[in-house]
């Protein structure tokens, strides 16, 4: 039994390993290509969307496509754009921060909501806003994802992944119910956007849904649908099964992209939750095979994350956008974004809660290159939390290892 569980961690490393190369194309899928007189590309945002129509067909819609039908809508007011990391067991972060803000009365409503992965299911809650904060520290600050890892034993050495995919499409049926499917159907048809990104096996693409447009067409087979896109980001290759919508095989959206922000819209705000560290804390690691891969994981995932980070901000600045950034310090005790135990979900909830109610969830970017710690750290003052909040961790020690 020692050795198959030998096996079985071997085998989750490397196929974890594969999401830290994969994603190295993160930026260039999501980039659109330079226009031909050498002007800049308009931002880092998915080309497209696929939306559900009243004939139940999807269809693309162009991120441009949507940013002017946004910025019509608005009457040239700025966007206020919520973007959610992924980060497994990390989601807890980005929870607590949600319902933080609420608290501190400083949370805006965001006209735009996207997710990848946990932050494709904390989504939902964040785009309906404060009167689903009961759910959304239900779902995250009591340990609820604590038994979706169910191995699949034996047949793990054959099937499609290490753990049952049965537990998580349980954990989101529970949560998706038919009042949340019409609430986020009435605020679509607001004009509101709520977009989630899946990974393509096939085509190795990242696809963002529209799942307001899913949510209007209201019923059974558009709650199917729903929970099938959520299921599908939430995904990690290898460790769970993948999901097929419409004849295509699709998984973790962070294979292909940690976050993203769209539509692009000039002078628009941006918000970016990230529920994992930037920066790898040194340690030392053993040299077993399972030890080595976990660190290079890790390392892998935190370089992707501030290089995808980075180009945002350059992107950012040559929009004239605005981007407040929040993720979770180094100096925070986070042991692993498998560890959905109450304790620790409690515990990162509690945090991200009491520094977001204190007014030091936020680092901002201002126009500037990253790396100037002085031009790039926004000086929020403390109020009352005593530990080292995300607003306290200085970039320059983020962007160190570059």
């Amino acid at each position: 039994m020692n050795t198959l569980r030998r096996m079985k961690a071997d085998l989750a490393g490397g196929l974890l390993l594969l999401l830290v190369f994969l994603p190295g194309c993160a930026s260039s899928l999501l980039r659109e290509p330079p226009p031909q007189d050498g002007a800049q590309p308009p931002g880092d945002f998915p080309l497209s969307v696929r939306t559900l129509g009243a004939d139940h067909r999807y269809a693309q819609i162009s991120s441009a496509e949507l940013g002017a039908r946004l910025m019509r809508q608005s009457g040239g007011r700025p966007l206020d754009i919520l973007a959610l990391s992924g980060g497994g067991a990390g989601g807890a972060f980005g929870a607590g921060a949600l319902v933080g803000l609420t608290d501190s009365g400083r949370r805006p409503q965001f006209t735009v909501v996207t997710g990848v992965s946990t932050g494709a299911l904390i989504a939902p809650y964040a785009f309906l806003g404060a009167a689903w904060d009961r759910e959304l520290t239900a779902a995250y600050a009591t340990g609820a994802g604590g038994h979706v890892l169910k191995s699949r034993g034996l047949g793990a050495l054959f099937g499609s992944s290490l753990f049952r995919g049965a537990p998580l499409e349980q954990l989101v049926d529970s949560h998706l119910t038919d009042e949340m499917l019409r609430a986020i159907a009435r605020e679509a048809r607001k004009g509101r956007l709520l977009l989630v990104a899946t990974t393509d096996v096939d085509s190795g693409a990242p696809v963002v849904w529209d799942l307001g447009s899913i949510a209007m067409n209201g019923g059974a087979e558009a709650r199917a649908r729903f929970r099938e896109v959520l299921v599908a980001s939430a995904s990690v290759p290898g460790i769970f099964p993948p999901v097929v919508i419409d004849r295509e095989t699709h998984v973790d959206g962070g294979v292909t992209v940690p976050f993203f922000v769209a539509p692009s819209a000039d002078g628009a705000n941006v918000y970016l939750i990230i529920d994992s560290t930037l920066n790898e804390p040194v340690r030392q690691t053993r040299l077993r095979a399972g030890d080595i891969m976990s660190r290079s994981v890790s390392a892998g995932l935190s370089r992707m994350l501030r290089t995808t980070l980075e180009l945002t901000a350059e992107d950012a600045e040559r929009q004239g956008t605005g981007l407040e950034y929040a993720a979770i310090p180094t100096a925070y005790p986070y042991r692993s974004a498998f560890d959905f135990s109450a304790a620790t979900a409690g515990s990162l909830f509690q945090y991200a809660f009491d520094c977001a109610r204190a007014g030091r969830l936020w680092t901002a970017f201002s126009h500037a290159r990253p790396g100037d710690a002085d031009a790039l750290r926004h000086p929020i003052e403390p109020q009352g939390v005593g530990a080292q909040c995300p607003a306290d961790d200085a970039l320059i020690e983020r962007f160190a290892a570059r």
